[in-house]
């Protein structure tokens, strides 16, 4: 691995741990794009690029969501309710995803789909419309229903899960600073499951690059991951200091902004 690669990897690890402490979103939704345009420029096929950045992104994402639900669970903010109730259908989502789907679609349909969702969570965001008071979250099979969607979706594009649980949340009337927080802890079982899916569903995969194993680069798992964990925190404190408005325009400025890079990767793949 080269000096440049190494170092572009560490930045990319200390800006997701940043975020993903900051919005809940596990990192994916940065990773994604700046993991493609990295292993696209070392000559992996573009399909393959998205789906090596999808795969190792949500990977990391174990390591980010362990460091970033540490910070948030201090503070008190964390619904374990919440999260006992959308995990078995997160888990079950993501292992559908991971194993199935994602071995079956194109790259460029699934950084299409990517962008897809990203832009309708940031529009959701953004446009601020108050729930109705009276909406609550669903109950048990109603929590397994959405959390399978979220996990499946999750796998698909390789994002922790914020982009989808944390509107959902907020939609369902938890407070925003909870949905982040909840989302972080959503993070582990959406990685969990889709990382293995990625690891069957790319079993015999040739390695595009040294160090690739299937649809996972080692090395940039190693370094982005070991960078993020330190930064995590440091982006929970941040979000507990900013009010419910700025925090929704930072996370619907970045959904925008990545939704864009996404759109025209697949564009340009079909």
């Amino acid at each position: 691995m080269t000096l440049t690669l190494a170092v572009e990897l560490l930045a990319l690890g200390l800006s997701a741990g940043f975020l993903a402490g900051l919005l809940g979103i596990g990192g994916g939704m940065l990773m994604v794009p700046f993991l493609t345009f990295i292993l696209d420029q070392r000559g992996v096929e573009p399909g393959l690029a998205v789906k090596m950045a999808i795969a190792t992104s949500m990977a990391t994402i174990m390591f980010t969501s362990l460091s970033s639900v540490r910070a948030h669970h201090r503070r008190g903010a964390v619904r374990w309710d919440l999260v006992r109730g959308l995990a078995p259908g997160i888990l079950a989502g993501g292992l559908l995803a991971g194993a199935g789907l994602f071995s079956l679609l194109k790259g460029a349909w699934l950084a299409l789909l990517f962008a897809l969702f990203v832009s309708f969570s940031g529009w959701q965001m953004l446009r601020n419309k108050r729930p109705a008071p009276s909406r609550q979250m669903p109950g048990p099979a109603g929590q397994f229903t959405a959390g399978s969607g979220i996990g499946l979706l999750s796998g698909l594009v390789g994002a922790g899960g914020g982009f989808a649980s944390v509107p959902f949340m907020v939609w369902c009337n938890v407070p925003v600073h909870a949905a982040v927080a909840t989302s972080a802890a959503l993070g582990f079982p959406i990685a969990l499951a889709n990382t293995a899916g990625y690891v069957v569903g790319g079993w015999g995969q040739p390695p595009a690059l040294p160090g690739a194993a299937g649809y996972l680069y080692l090395p940039a798992l190693a370094l982005i991951a070991a960078a993020s964990v330190t930064m995590a925190p440091l982006g929970a404190r941040v979000a507990h200091a900013m009010d419910v408005a700025q925090l929704k325009k930072a996370f619907a400025t970045l959904l925008f902004a990545l939704a864009a890079y996404m759109l025209y990767k697949g564009l340009s793949g079909l």
